[in-house]
């Protein structure tokens, strides 16, 4: 079976690196904190052109600090897309905040500024723009409907590190997750920059908003057993600060080569009617932290189900983010009262993610598309 992420492949290409670094963490027993978790943070800070990096347990963890740190109170409104991995949302619940999910646009399937626009009220404190499976959201348009009402931004950007908005001519943008209030993102192994347990981090350039993560990702002290907030818990650990730092050297290559890979597929799956490739968001560059296509039949729900079941049976696997609105979930049910979302619908009934990492050959390209070319000329017969 071919893999939905080849991270072994990967680490065998930096394995004399990674594992040197991991023997000096071994040997000085430094294991929460220390050199390894602060040179990580530096080599982040620099590489996004940051002024603070706030290291933490995982990206879930990561949104609930900027929630927590920028004062959000229990009834306060957060605007967040309805079609998204479900800690975009929960963590919004968690802390008695309301979530107020909207619609998204159909080809990048990231949230708009008139999205948000048409659901602001009041009571609305935040917005969680998506940089949805690697490109990032408009955010000019976002961030400038945030400072007209009075609300904070915290971008969700855990599918899209390394992707820039704006880029110049030269490729050089900035980049996501710098831009809001706040910037979160996941270090989960699948991540464009993942490790090999659970991680997080949260990026602003604010330096009070920085001191205040800082503070409530440690229990909330100031200074050790001095605690000034209510804090929590959050940490990343110097081994996987160490896998992080050897695997940042080569992130660029990395989404490189995503997109290399995404360009294949685009090729051969642009040529088949039945099928929508990825919108590319022209304010963005796209990181690919996955290639999602769309299946357009009449009934994609069915499609979809036949042809995973066909690439299964050739050793190809196949992922639906997302099967279902997050308004339909159980756990979000008394936060919804309006009805359906168009766009979020259809696109939870047609969707589709096939196999997408850093080291996807051209064996492995040509087998997956043959695989799919081959499943919509039996159909068309």
């Amino acid at each position: 079976m071919l893999p939905m992420v080849d991270l072994k492949t990967q680490y065998s290409r930096i394995k004399s690196e990674i594992d040197r670094e991991m023997q000096e963490v071994f040997d000085s027993c430094i294991f929460i904190g220390g050199p390894k978790v602060n040179a990580f943070r530096e080599s982040l800070e620099q590489y996004l052109g940051v002024k603070h990096v706030i290291p933490c347990a995982n990206g879930t963890d990561a949104l609930q600090i900027a929630m927590m740190a920028l004062g959000l109170k229990p009834g306060d409104e957060v605007i967040v897309p309805a079609f998204t991995y479900v800690a975009t949302a929960e963590v919004i619940a968690l802390l008695g905040l309301t979530p107020v999910m909207t619609d998204v646009d159909p080809g990048t399937m990231n949230i708009t500024a008139a999205h948000i626009e048409a659901a602001i009220t009041p009571r609305t404190k935040a917005i969680v723009p998506v940089h949805l499976f690697g490109q990032s959201a408009d955010m000019a348009p976002i961030m400038a409907l945030a400072e007209k009402h009075h609300l904070f931004v915290i971008e969700d950007n855990a599918q899209a590190i390394g992707a820039d908005y704006n880029p110049t001519p030269a490729g050089r943008g900035v980049k996501t997750g710098t831009i809001g209030h706040f910037g979160c993102t996941s270090f989960f192994p699948s991540k464009n920059l993942g490790c090999y347990g659970d991680g997080g981090a949260l990026m602003t350039n604010d330096d009070a908003l920085a001191a205040k993560a800082r503070m409530i990702a440690n229990h909330g002290q100031s200074k050790m057993y001095y605690h000034d907030e209510i804090g929590v818990n959050s940490r990343l650990d110097a081994m996987q600060a160490v896998i992080l730092n050897a695997k940042l050297k080569h992130l660029d290559e990395y989404n490189a080569a995503r997109n290399r890979a995404a360009d294949y597929y685009d090729g051969v799956f642009g040529q088949i009617p039945q099928l929508r490739i990825p919108a590319r968001e022209p304010n963005s560059t796209h990181a690919f932290h996955q290639y999602t296509l769309q299946i357009n039949t009449p009934d994609p729900a069915q499609t979809r189900e036949e042809l995973k079941a066909y690439l299964l049976e050739k050793d190809i696997p196949a992922m639906i983010y997302y099967p279902v609105p997050l308004y339909k979930q159980p756990a979000f049910a008394k936060y919804w009262k309006a009805g359906t979302l168009p766009v979020t619908e259809a696109l939870c009934a047609s969707v589709f993610s096939l196999p997408m990492h850093s080291e996807m050959t051209e064996e492995i390209l040509a087998k997956i598309t043959g695989a799919v070319q081959s499943f919509f000329e039996r159909v068309k017969k």
